[in-house]
């Protein structure tokens, strides 16, 4: 297995994912209205009004007679295509969990396109400051971005947390027993995290699908669609969550030891934090020492 991370393709395909994910999502009830419009005519005119509105090249014919044009269409096909190229290109660095299946390939390329997200709304922040503070020209837009993103990165680092062993745990009992009772708490666990994933999805989807149909949006001056596509990605996450944990119980079930009580570290980044600070033993002593001359 290959552990290096950080070349130039493996964030130059997130970026272009997230670009592509972006065009879809603005320009979505165009390829509501043109495969599944509302018989209502009121909201058919609803749905249409906010895609003029909202569409960023409002010259353009749509292709078929339809609402999306060559632009849109494009987005669409190249979002699957970003996604695979980044599944595949994608690789583990050395802080990060060994299990390196399909599905953790998939887990840990939303990790890296949540971490481009957390780049782009530092972005869009310091962008407002800048306006808001320097200019004293503040946009209409930047505040329901920052909360747009942030949803998006909170939900998609609980995938990545799972995928890596991350996520909170109480580990007092599960330490002190042996590895087949472990075995046990694992399965457990897993059946309870699938059972809340059916019945969450079974209860919320109705309100979701809703809520994208209409193509819900924030009612502010931007405007954004935040319920429209939180409310399904919530659904969706917690569907990848869920088959992430019965990927670990399966990745995990052969180990012969397993022990959360310290995190693992890595000795390469330990050693160059060592190196930096100048770390030897004149220092440490002199690090350690320091509570007792000031307690004299």
């Amino acid at each position: 297995m290959q552990v290096r991370s950080g070349s130039f393709i493996e964030w130059l395909v997130p970026l272009a994912f997230i670009f592509c994910a972006g065009w879809v999502v603005w320009h979505m009830p165009a390829f509501t209205l043109d495969f599944y419009p509302p018989s209502d005519p009121s909201e058919f005119d609803k749905l249409s009004a906010l895609f003029n509105r909202n569409d960023v090249t409002p010259n353009m014919d749509g292709l078929l007679g339809g609402f999306a044009d060559v632009f849109d269409w494009l987005a669409l096909i190249l979002l699957p295509l970003f996604a695979y190229v980044g599944v595949r290109t994608v690789q583990r660095a050395g802080m990060e969990f060994e299990s390196w299946r399909a599905v953790d390939k998939l887990a840990v390329f939303i990790g890296r396109v949540t971490m481009m997200l957390i780049v782009l709304l530092t972005g869009v922040m310091l962008y407002e400051v800048v306006l808001r503070y320097v200019f004293e020209a503040p946009t209409l837009w930047a505040n329901e971005m920052s909360l747009w993103l942030a949803g998006f990165v909170f939900l998609c680092a609980g995938l990545y947390a799972m995928q890596q062993r991350s996520h909170i745990r109480i580990v007092l009992l599960y330490d002190a027993v042996p590895r087949w009772v472990q075995r046990i708490f694992d399965s457990i666990s897993t059946i309870l995290i699938v059972a809340f994933a059916f019945f969450l999805i079974y209860g919320g989807y109705g309100e979701a699908f809703d809520k994208f149909y209409r193509w819900e949006t924030f009612g502010t001056a931007f405007d954004p669609p935040i319920p429209a596509t939180l409310k399904p990605m919530v659904l969706l996450v917690v569907l990848l969550v869920a088959t992430q944990a019965v990927v670990n119980l399966f990745s995990d079930w052969n180990k012969e030891e397993l022990n959360y009580s310290s995190d693992d570290l890595d000795e390469e980044e330990i050693e160059r934090i060592k190196a930096q600070v100048g770390t030897d033993d004149g220092a440490a002593g002199y690090v350690t020492d320091q509570p007792n001359l000031a307690k004299d």
